[in-house]
């Protein structure tokens, strides 16, 4: 009686072997992307959005926490207040920077040019002759720029209020962040007012 041959099924291919064929599962002796490819890949795509989410961060960073508030700094103890004069509080503007009450030493330096000003202290009367001058003078500061009225005249036209000639505040032309009472004011209500500006500057982050 002969022997009837029975067949045995081949044995099944180890799994990994299977998913390393079809490439599925990248081993380590046989990577399924070149090692180049990989580092062509992150040169071209993640280098230059990691770079620019970086620079972004770092961007926003420093304009919030650090130039932002240096600026900030900067411009509110460096006042540059134009030099020039409209009636009698340009008397007490002009003794305002004597020796006796020295307002250089808040950092208040008057400038001749408008270009080099930030600050403009309207200091008399304001005529609708000379308003074109003010508006003009304005406009030729920089910015970030401030306006102070100084005196009752500046402020709201005092005692010439109803004067056909008169600009009843100066706040009709331009816009005005402090106001300073007074007529004249003294220098010290200057420096008072110069300093609340300062304060301003600071709770505006200017």
């Amino acid at each position: 009686m002969s022997a009837t041959p029975v067949s045995v099924p081949p044995a099944a291919k180890p799994a990994a072997d299977a998913f390393r064929l079809e490439g599925e599962l990248p081993m380590a002796g046989a990577p399924a992307v070149p090692m180049f490819e990989i580092e062509t890949l992150r040169a071209k795509e993640f280098l230059p959005a990691a770079r620019e989410a970086l620079s972004a961060l770092i961007k926003d960073q420093s304009e919030n926490r650090v130039i932002g508030p240096v600026f900030n700094w900067a411009r509110r103890n460096s006042l540059f207040p134009l030099h020039w004069g409209l009636a009698c509080c340009a008397i007490e503007f002009a003794a305002g920077f004597g020796a006796r009450w020295d307002a250089e030493r808040f950092g208040v330096v008057p400038r001749s040019s408008p270009r080099q000003c930030d600050l403009m202290i309207v200091n008399g009367t304001v005529t609708w002759k000379v308003a074109h001058k003010l508006i003009t003078l304005y406009e030729q500061m920089p910015e970030p720029k401030w306006v102070i009225a100084m005196g009752n005249c500046a402020t709201g036209g005092g005692p010439f209020r109803t004067a056909y000639s008169v600009v009843p505040g100066v706040d009709k032309l331009v816009p005005v962040d402090i106001y300073i009472a007074g007529c004249p004011p003294r220098p010290e209500a200057m420096l008072d007012g110069i300093l609340k500006l300062e304060e301003l500057i600071r709770e505006r982050k200017e």
